[in-house]
């Protein structure tokens, strides 16, 4: 919802009143939209200066205003109610993206109580029914309707749903030639988890997917489902905000001939985050993700 929201905001030039003034949308911390490239050195009066220009004006990236955005959630809840409940957005934001917002409903997902909190039991009230098949069949086919109502060249699926718990698949069962589509066919959801469902989904209708979430979704065996399929997957969690200073940090500090061996911070979890990462083997997934910042 919070995407979403930032895409509107931008598309339809929204401002909002805040205590500290009124304020305006911008896409600054995107490398494509805030990102400059530099073309040469041009004589000025203080000799020579560089000439730099945006990336997105020197290569055909597509305008994020552009974007037609869908998707699934587990909870019925319109987007205008899940900017609301997330309390990222300023209030008065919030109000003028109501009219843009709560007319988008999310189309129905995949809810396995076994690799979430039991905490996210409650907001259940939109799933796909059935077995692993008939829940792939049903994620194709939304994908499918999706880029034709919309009349799309390319759809990319982007995983931003709570952190499932870290699977442990062993080098014998990722070394079948058949998984994960043996392992769907067969109901075996203790090897399929909902994210890898996307995935494979995904791959199948041929589709990048992009993991934002610090379980181990794109695995051996979706690697090489990707590969015949000559699609690409990517992303083991978002590292935007602490953990990207960290990352900086870091490699400045080992530059530097100093090696640290831990790291201690607090983090202030939103967007139902901290619900779900109170269960240990959600955490898991977390701890693993973000060890590899001083790796």
């Amino acid at each position: 919802s919070t995407f979403t929201a930032v895409v509107l905001a931008n598309k339809h030039g929204l401002t909002w009143e805040t205590k500290d003034g009124k304020l305006g949308p911008n896409y600054y911390g995107s490398i494509i939209k805030s990102s400059t490239m530099c073309l040469g050195l041009v004589s000025g009066e203080n000799g020579q200066e560089k000439v730099c220009a945006p990336v997105c004006d020197l290569l055909p990236f597509v305008n994020p205003n552009d974007l037609e955005i869908d998707g699934w959630d587990i909870s019925r809840a319109n987007l205008s109610e899940s900017v609301k409940r997330a309390k990222v957005l300023d209030f008065d934001l919030q109000k003028k993206l109501h009219p843009l917002m709560a007319g988008m409903h999310p189309r129905p997902s995949v809810f396995d109580p076994s690799y979430l909190s039991s905490t996210q039991e409650a907001r259940a009230d939109n799933t796909i029914p059935g077995t692993l098949q008939q829940q792939l069949d049903q994620i194709r086919s939304d994908i499918r309707d999706f880029k034709t109502k919309k009349q799309l060249d390319k759809v990319i699926v982007m995983w931003t749903a709570s952190t499932e718990k870290y699977m442990d698949l062993n080098a014998e069962v990722e070394a079948r030639t058949d998984m994960p589509l043996s392992a769907i066919a067969q109901n075996d959801r203790s090897l399929i988890s909902p994210s890898m469902l996307f995935a494979v989904a995904s791959i199948l209708e041929g589709c990048i997917f992009i993991n934002g979430a610090p379980q181990n979704t794109i695995s051996t065996c979706i690697k090489t489902l990707a590969e015949k399929h000559n699609v690409f997957v990517a992303g083991d969690d978002f590292k935007s905000g602490q953990t990207k200073v960290k990352s900086a940090l870091v490699e400045f500090l080992i530059g530097s001939g100093i090696k640290p061996v831990c790291i201690s911070s607090y983090n202030h979890l939103g967007n139902n985050d901290g619900k779900n990462l109170s269960s240990p083997p959600q955490f898991r997934s977390k701890e693993i993700s973000k060890s590899t910042v001083i790796d």
